[in-house]
């Protein structure tokens, strides 16, 4: 018996979330990313899509641990070992004309990810295994749910998502409080209650029927043309996918809304939804800026007694330092660092295969020509079966906090901070690793590099990092949460000069405090001044439960293993 799903129409506030899904159940190409806090309903609203489309309109919840046979489609296994190899359809053909969910996608194989947009973007998946090949139609609404603090999801990944929404869990006690009854109400009586919301449901299904036919005839004119390409040069997106998201989410609200054409409060209701991910802000919420009370002057601040004056920042080029290799001690096959962080049940990509009679996942291209060239016929026996060897990623995210205050400006030590960053990345940045860069100087923390898998964006966000100002150092901690995995690894190159409040209170001591919620493997390297000792790093790095290891003496190591806390 397949349980009833909550109406759609009865799902409290979210607006955004909901307007964008209407929006991509009208035009299936507009792919839905959904983030945000656990329990904020953004399953039990997919699965409330699904209901309102068409007849008949399936529901696929991409399983955890899907192989690309399952996803993509394969060989039919009992017809195969019958001796009658045909082709069997995968996921991506079931979820055809309705909703294909998949809850958590930032831990998505890379591989698999690619070849699933593939096929959401053109409407067709093509299927080529062992031989055979074959095409079918894959219109679906694509839907994608994620908790940022589980890790982030790939550039490349994201940007294939036309409209993105934020989603949190209201704060507003009454709001709470009717979300609560509804449920409550639901759960006890179903059909019930989906009878009572059956006149909103009937409505909402009305509009997206007639939306569909439509939408092809809606116009666009050049003039919202023009707007739409303004927002976006404005935003700093450099993907055209923004500009025909914006276009297509446009034209679907007009025919959601019953109109001819594209207005400009069309435009202003979706650009939100297509810059929420793409902007460099990237939609997330950011730690507030610090407070800043007066602290005593510290040697190369910019700040002094009678107030403050004008902070002279300075580019310094790196200067080259040879690191050691920072290896990560992983006891736990499961842990992973980066965004596609790698679970157990998330196999990685088919690298060979090898015969055994108790195969794991079966490798039928080899079984059965292994059955061939023994016996001369497909019909396979125990003897002939082979199975699929998958290795997992195993990328790191390296988190780097970079203290480019104004002390880092006295004797260009920024040079020698920048060399060692650069050391440590090119001796132990491997294929499948990440990089984040957060510096932080003057009155705040800044993401300079978000989560990248490219050498030379690190490299050039580096070379042209200013140094001045104060240590907001509690800000850095705070930021760092946001990117931070139990299994990432934290580097901080510091001397720990901290001088700004992130709260109003002492910033040394808010410091400590953020450096306590830092949950993952971490290495401090203490950049002090021998000649205005501060001593207080060993103390943050007992914070961090981290290693230490002063700036001098990275040159005198060749390895240098960070074990988890």
């Amino acid at each position: 018996m397949k349980p009833m799903t909550y109406p759609f129409s009865a799902i409290v506030g979210q607006e955004q979330m909901k307007l964008a899904l209407l929006l991509a159940a009208i035009d299936w190409r507009l792919g839905v990313l959904l983030r945000g806090d656990k329990g904020a309903g953004k399953t039990t609203t997919a699965r409330g899509l699904a209901v309102l489309l068409p007849e008949p309109a399936p529901f696929v919840n991409l399983p955890i641990g899907v192989t690309e046979d399952r996803l993509l489609g394969g060989l039919h296994l009992e017809s195969a070992l019958k001796g009658n190899p045909m082709l069997k359809p995968g996921l991506l053909s079931e979820a055809h004309g309705g909703v294909f969910y998949i809850d958590e996608v930032n831990l998505l194989p890379a591989h698999l990810g690619d070849a699933l947009l593939d096929a959401a973007s053109s409407g067709v998946n093509v299927v080529e295994r062992e031989g055979f090949s074959t095409s079918h139609p894959a219109e679906f609404v694509l839907l994608g749910s994620m908790n940022p603090e589980e890790g982030l999801l790939r550039p490349q990944l994201l940007d294939r998502f036309a409209l993105a929404v934020d989603i949190a869990a209201p704060l507003d006690a009454e709001e709470r409080q009717r979300i609560v009854e509804r449920r409550i109400a639901f759960e006890r009586d179903p059909t019930k209650f989906t009878d009572e919301w059956s006149s909103e449901q009937a409505v909402l299904r009305e509009k997206i029927c007639s939306g569909r036919e439509r939408v092809s005839s809606i116009q666009c004119s050049s003039e919202i043309l023009t707007r739409i390409g303004a927002a976006i040069c404005a935003a700093g997106v450099r993907s055209l996918r923004a500009d025909l998201a914006a276009v297509r989410a446009s034209i679907a609200c007009a025919a959601l809304m019953g109109e001819s054409s594209v207005g400009l409060r069309h435009v202003d209701a979706v650009l939100p939804l297509v810059l929420n991910h793409r902007a460099k802000t990237g939609g997330r919420s950011m730690p507030p800026p610090p407070s800043q009370p007066a602290s005593r002057q510290q040697p190369g601040d910019s700040a002094s007694n009678g107030g403050t004056k004008e902070v002279i920042e300075r580019i310094f080029s790196p200067q080259e330092v040879i690191a050691p290799v920072i290896q990560a001690s992983l006891a736990d096959s499961a842990l992973r660092g980066n965004s596609q962080a790698t679970l157990v049940d998330h196999p990685g990509p088919v690298v060979r295969t090898r015969r055994t009679e108790s195969p794991g996942e079966i490798d039928l291209r080899a079984t059965l020509n292994h059955a061939a060239l023994e016996t001369a016929i497909c019909q396979p026996r125990l003897s002939d079966l082979h199975e699929k060897v998958r290795v997992p990623r195993s990328g790191v995210r390296y988190v780097f906090l970079i203290d480019s205050s104004g002390s880092h400006a006295a004797g260009e030590k920024m040079r020698l901070v920048k060399g060692a960053i650069l050391g440590m990345l090119n001796r132990s940045f491997r294929k499948d690793d990440e990089v984040v860069f957060i510096a932080f100087r003057g009155t705040d923390a800044q993401v300079l590099l978000e989560p990248s898998h490219q050498m030379d964006d690190a490299v050039t966000a580096l070379e042209y990092l200013p140094t001045g100002g104060r240590t907001p150092l509690a800000h850095a901690l705070e930021l760092a949460k946001i990117y931070v995995t139990p299994s990432a690894m934290l580097i901080l190159l510091s001397d720990g000069r901290a001088n700004v409040a992130l709260h109003g209170g002492d910033p040394w001591q808010e410091a400590l405090e953020c450096a306590g919620q830092l949950h993952c493997r971490a290495l401090v390297v203490d950049t002090e001044n021998p000649g205005y000792p501060v001593r207080r790093i060993s103390e943050l790095a007992d914070a961090l439960r981290a290693s230490s290891i002063n700036l001098v003496s990275l040159e005198q190591l060749d390895l240098l293993e960070i074990k988890s806390s």
